[in-house]
């Protein structure tokens, strides 16, 4: 069973990381999140979940507005040829999540490391960074030291890199 956001929380709490959380309507797209700017500061993310074609599986986070070209980030991220989003169906089984509540918290559920985590540069360069907590009815801050540091403690080696342009 994918882990509850409580759990989330409780895994956070354990590693001495403090976040903060604000409660909203579910949110599917960047459109419906941008609408809580004015309350939520900081980096927001858009999480894309891609395979390539030997069933590698990648997770990359990066600013909600930020454009990826999806012909030509297999070559950043090290995918064996072009990628595409990976099924919901996997999405569940890997990072415990559904689609439109992608987040890189669901790393937490990714117990096998089937999942390579890839971290923007251009987000990482945000004090704070937010993301769903598993759940698309809320948004968790986080600073982005801490955030590296609760992907690691997942047992992922999160990857930093210049995924947009």
């Amino acid at each position: 069973m994918p882990k509850t956001e409580a759990e989330l929380f409780a895994f956070l709490a354990d590693l001495g990381i403090e976040v903060s959380t604000l409660r909203h309507p579910p949110l599917f797209t960047v459109a419906d999140s941008q609408a809580l700017r004015g309350e939520i500061a900081g980096g927001h993310t858009k999480n894309l979940f891609l395979k390539d074609k030997k069933d590698n599986f990648f997770l990359v986070s990066v600013d909600e507005e930020a454009v990826v070209d999806l012909k030509q980030i297999h070559h950043v991220i090290g995918a064996a040829g072009r990628v595409s989003f990976g099924r919901p169906e996997r999405l569940m089984e890997l990072l415990g999540v559904v689609p439109g509540a992608v987040t890189v918290f669901g790393v937490i559920n990714d117990t096998e490391l089937r999942v390579k985590v890839v971290l923007d540069q251009e987000l990482m360069r945000h004090a704070v960074i937010n993301a769903h907590p598993l759940t698309n009815e809320a948004t968790t801050s986080i600073a982005a030291a801490d955030l590296v540091k609760f992907v690691e403690a997942t047992g992922h080696d999160p990857v930093i890199l210049k995924v947009t342009g």
